[in-house]
């Protein structure tokens, strides 16, 4: 619950106290939010923003973002506590509202898109359902009566409005068996079910390939047109300044910077949106990539007679709800070398994630082989396969799917020291100095090991999961969108982390990401995917410059970019 303060909403020069009041659908005036009596983690936040109005929220993981969006729906995390001298929803005083007074808010006023898709949609219900639910609640805007055939008809329409392929059968699925970027979709048609008034959009398009990222901007952007507000919450400028009409910096816990985009990207006048945007620079341009560059020089090797990973043909089946068949990956061969970093790219649904997780023998193929070093990694029995795990780790999409919540940071990077081994037992003082190390390797306090996984932001967990990675030594690193919930900075930050570990200890690295810009910093080589297939592979800087598939053009052509 939002407290009310008692202190007059006269704050001198703050913008959202002196914009009319009748214009803003939502109106916050010195949020402030801390946890048990500790200092303020949000402090003297105030916003405003007004139908037809995009209001982008950047900063860095931790900075406070998604905390302050959540205050807007009455969702602050247990332990939470926030004041506010003025909180005004449709020119309503909404501090102090009751949980029953939320729950009428939420869907028919605000709605949500949460970062993490895999949390927030239930897995034991068909996604249909997710989307349906704040019709059943609200009914269908415009509509008198709502019956079970409307809301599924209704359902239907809002799924293929943001670009769900065959949403009458996605509606069906359960949600672990739609990739994370059909997650996200399906999250956004649940957060415009019940046609509210404002979206807040905790990193929208996180996980999404490029080309559906233009897609659903493009959505966002004609909802907006149409009367929709939204608060965008990102770490991606380039996203932002393609949507958004105001940004407000967010660092550690205060506005430092806001204005209309423009100036904001044009002329930032505080030194850390400067920072911001430099290192949003410093990702290679998509048209012309530069080639990865060594943080120190390599030293010469021989060139390695056998691949480390070798993929043959391979193949994937899965067998729909009637019964049909849907081929996930189809026909796929390419070998990776030691030392060398591969990216794959393609659309949501195109057959990466599923190639990652035959990579690491999580699943079998259909069809088709797959050698690790040589054994057939692809066909062994798991028993067979545990002696090697060390040797490949694997960072996921959703790494708090990975994670046991209840457990401390400590302990989840802790148990992976136990695969290593070659260094004797990690036990003790030991241990716990490992753990410190690897979490500064990553960028994270030390102090950060006692936390448990929903302690920590979106960012944070990302890191830990890269970290409980590092700590079995491995020489083969699976990463399926390690650094899409990252900041600008600490995406740089861990681009340069894992280039640096690669050239010192001959890590190989098979990196999948949506972001070609990232690929163009880490990987040598890319793999396009389209369909399941591998439409076109060969030297990132020459696949992205001239590109010669038309789905890789497309590709090109819809990377957003920073214009200031």
């Amino acid at each position: 619950m939002i407290e009310p303060t008692t202190t007059p909403a006269t704050t001198p020069g703050t913008t959202a106290a002196t914009a009319p009041v009748a214009r803003q659908l939502v109106e916050v005036v010195n949020l402030s939010i801390g946890f048990d009596g500790l200092p303020p983690v949000v402090d003297g936040v105030s916003l405003r923003v007004a139908p037809g109005e995009c209001l982008a929220i950047v900063g860095e993981s931790g900075s406070g973002k998604s905390l302050t969006a959540r205050a807007l729906l009455g969702l602050l995390p247990g332990g939470a506590t926030a004041t506010t001298e003025r909180f005004l929803i449709g020119g309503r005083e909404a501090g102090g509202l009751s949980e029953a007074g939320w729950r009428r808010i939420r869907g028919a006023e605000i709605g949500l898109v949460s970062q993490d898709a895999l949390l927030a949609l239930d897995p034991l219900r068909r996604v249909g359902r997710e989307v349906a639910e704040p019709l059943e609640v609200h009914g269908i805007p415009g509509q008198a009566r709502t019956s079970r055939a409307a809301i599924r008809r209704k359902v239907q329409e809002l799924l293929a409005a943001v670009a769900v392929p065959e949403p009458d059968e996605r509606a069906r699925q359960y949600p672990h068996q739609l990739s994370g970027g059909l997650r996200q979709r399906a999250l956004i048609a649940s957060a415009l079910a019940a046609g509210p008034g404002l979206i807040v959009a905790d990193e929208p398009t996180t996980a999404l390939d490029v080309t559906v990222q233009a897609r659903i901007l493009g959505l966002l952007g004609e909802l907006k047109d149409a009367g929709l507000a939204i608060i965008l919450i990102s770490h991606d400028l380039a996203v932002v300044g393609r949507l958004a009409d105001r940004i407000a910096v967010m660092y550690q816990g205060h506005i430092v910077e806001e204005g209309p985009a423009a100036a904001v990207l044009g002329d930032p006048q505080h030194a850390y949106t400067r920072s911001l945007l430099a290192a949003a620079g410093s990702l290679p341009e998509p048209d012309a990539p530069s080639e990865p560059v060594p943080s120190e020089p390599v030293p010469s090797e021989p060139v390695p007679s056998e691949p480390v990973i070798s993929v043959q043909g391979v193949g994937q089946d899965f067998r729909r709800d009637a019964g049909s068949k849907r081929t996930a990956v189809n026909d796929v061969s390419f070998d990776v070398f030691a030392g060398e970093s591969l990216g794959i790219v393609g659309e949501s649904g195109s057959g990466k994630t599923t190639l990652a997780r035959l990579l690491m023998g999580f699943d079998r193929p259909t069809r088709g082989l797959i050698r690790l070093d040589g054994l057939a990694w692809s066909e062994v029995s798991e028993r067979r396969r545990r002696g090697h795990r060390g040797a490949i780790q694997f960072v996921s999409q959703d790494p708090m799917s990975s994670f046991d919540p209840r457990f401390s940071v400590r302990r989840i990077v802790g148990q992976a020291l136990a695969l290593d081994r070659t260094t004797g037992p990690w036990t003790g003082a030991r241990a716990r100095a490992a753990v410190a190390v690897l979490l500064e390797q990553v960028g994270l306090m030390p102090e950060l090991a006692d936390r448990r996984p929903r302690e920590l932001s979106g960012g944070q967990r990302q890191r830990v999961a890269l970290a409980r990675a590092l700590a079995a030594n491995p020489r083969i690193l699976v990463c399926d969108e390690p650094v899409s919930a990252l900041d600008v900075q600490t995406q740089a930050r861990i681009l340069d982390l894992l280039a640096d570990i690669r050239d010192r200890l001959g890590l190989t690295i098979i990196f999948i990401s949506h972001d070609l810009g990232v690929i163009s910093r880490l990987c040598e080589r890319v793999l396009v995917m389209k369909d399941g297939r591998v439409v076109e592979s060969g030297p990132t800087r020459q696949v992205f410059q001239t590109p010669v598939h038309p789905f890789t053009r497309e590709l090109v052509a819809a990377v957003p970019r920073v214009t200031r």
